[in-house]
């Protein structure tokens, strides 16, 4: 695990006493064994929230249900059948859930209030995990820190002056301090991962098509996939397993097969592996702290028997951050011109007419960067533009997965840095849009090959700031992905708490 070590002990005495310092792995074995009950660890987390969310602020909706449901499935019994019975979860507020307000950060649909549930909520309450609340994010998933949210900025529990990365930053937070077992994000250029890295968390982007966006409000269609934050790979693998599969509603979803990933998370040998290393990534401009680190870690594979092979990336490191931007924008565009004022929750004073109601609605309930990107993507999509920008992009992207594929040839996976600098302090990069694009260097180019990405904390900095590095793979590749995920780290060992959970915050 990220705090508490990789491998599973018996550490009953702990988890009854604390429940919030387990395991997602951990304390469903306690559930399922009656050992501690859906009430006890739900009213444990739901105490942590309370405790430390005035300095967190990850939580932009609460369920208060949560706890009247914990409590009926104590009077149910424990359920085998239902791999997360009783286990307390938390959402990205971008998936639309039956009855809880669902705001995607946004002033535009801050009175929302879903009539059905997004897939993945489904399988989740189908498993029965107990829905906490929905965490906070970049408005509509816009942004790299989790400070374009219309209500509030989400603070990092390792230092809460930092930023806890975004746009699935609440998410990453609720986990990393204690207030939940595992959570769901979106990652459209690098969310999960850059969020899960900067707070010391692992976080899972499935393979686009793996895990249903039915019911998760779009930010780039091509782009978004739903996906797992947690605190150990076994964790994340166990997730997926709930919420991965086929689903008739959302047309891209795979029709494969769903490994078992949490069988697979068990293997604790990286000998025989064969890691790449992309050249390009390491020559960028890191944070001398993040590119030691991930030195160190190279070594240290090395040193357990991994082999190291130098692949190249060349078009991934200099034109993925620009494809995408210029796809995000586009796309956004057109997925936010459903947000007109009149079929949402958001409505403007006394407007004159319906024209009127459209641009006034639009500028006022949308943040500044969402308005940048749809003018952004309105100017590319237009027919002057077309060809010079968007259409440029989409084959950039082609070249860019044909890219990964070639160096996917030489090894089983890729191995390489998930941000170029540690969380950086809150407000310190506002007036500067593009700095925030920039740390989506890393991530950005997976999400346009459409594969999946697992990150992983590694080290520390000197001021105790969580640094990253990702495994990449082939297409569908999730269980090769969680089984040499659980071995790095395994060899990398636990890199210890946020000062948050530390000193009982």
């Amino acid at each position: 695990m990220a705090f508490w070590g990789s491998t599973r002990i018996d550490r009953t005495e702990v988890v009854m006493s604390a429940p919030h310092q387990a395991s997602l792995m951990e304390i469903r074995d306690r559930l399922a064994d009656g050992l501690v009950s859906a009430e006890a660890v739900a009213r444990d987390c739901l105490d942590r929230i309370a405790a430390a969310e005035p300095r967190i602020r990850a939580f932009l909706t609460m369920r208060p249900e949560a706890l009247d449901e914990a409590k009926a499935l104590d009077a149910q019994g424990p359920d085998p059948s239902r791999p997360l019975w009783g286990v307390p979860v938390t959402l990205e507020d971008m998936l639309v859930t039956c009855g809880t307000r669902t705001t995607a950060a946004s002033r535009m649909l801050e009175n929302f209030v879903p009539a059905y549930d997004a897939t993945v909520v489904e399988k989740l309450r189908a498993a029965g995990a107990v829905i906490l609340g929905k965490t906070n994010l970049d408005e509509f998933g816009m942004g790299s820190g989790t400070e374009n949210s219309a209500f509030q900025v989400t603070a990092n529990p390792w230092n809460m002056r930092r930023i806890p990365g975004g746009s699935s930053g609440g998410s990453a937070a609720s986990v990393s301090a204690g207030q939940c077992f595992a959570s769901l994000g979106m990652d459209t250029d690098g969310s999960i991962r850059q969020s899960a890295a900067l707070c010391g968390c692992v976080g899972l982007k499935p393979t686009y098509g793996r895990v249903s966006r039915y019911g998760c409000i779009p930010c780039a269609s091509s782009l978004d996939q739903i996906g797992p934050i947690a605190r150990s790979v076994p964790d994340c693998a166990l997730m997926l397993s709930v919420i991965a599969g086929c689903d008739s509603r959302d047309g891209a979803a795979s029709r494969g097969p769903v490994d078992d990933y949490v069988a697979a998370a068990l293997r604790t040998s990286l000998e025989g592996v064969k890691c790449g290393v992309p050249r390009e990534f390491f020559a960028e401009d890191m944070d001398p702290e993040v590119s030691t680190i991930c030195a160190r870690t190279l070594d240290l594979l090395r040193a357990r028997g991994a082999e190291l092979v130098e692949v190249s990336l060349p078009l991934c490191a200099r034109h993925a951050v620009a494809a995408s931007r210029v796809i995000v924008a586009a796309e956004a565009s057109s997925n936010l011109t459903r947000y007109d004022g009149v079929r949402y929750g958001y409505r403007t004073k006394a407007p004159r007419d319906l024209a009127d109601l459209y641009i006034r609605s639009r500028t006022e309930a949308f943040g500044e960067e969402v308005q940048r990107r749809i003018l952004i993507g309105t100017f590319v999509l237009s027919s002057d533009c077309y060809d010079a920008y968007y259409r440029k992009a989409a084959q950039v992207r082609r070249l860019i997965r044909e890219n990964f594929q070639r160096a996917l040839s030489a090894c089983d996976v890729i191995l390489a840095p998930v941000s170029p600098v540690p969380a950086w302090e809150i407000g310190s990069r506002a007036d500067d849009p593009l700095a925030a694009c920039r740390m989506d260097i890393f991530t950005a180019g997976l999400n346009l090959a459409g594969l999946p990405g697992l990150a992983l904390p590694v080290g520390l900095t000197a001021d105790r700031l969580p640094v990253g590095m990702q495994l990449m793979g082939a297409p569908f590749s999730e269980a090769a992905l969680c089984g040499i995920g659980n071995a790095v780290s395994l060899a990398v060992g636990s890199i210890g708490e946020p000062d948050l959970v530390r000193h009982g915050l």
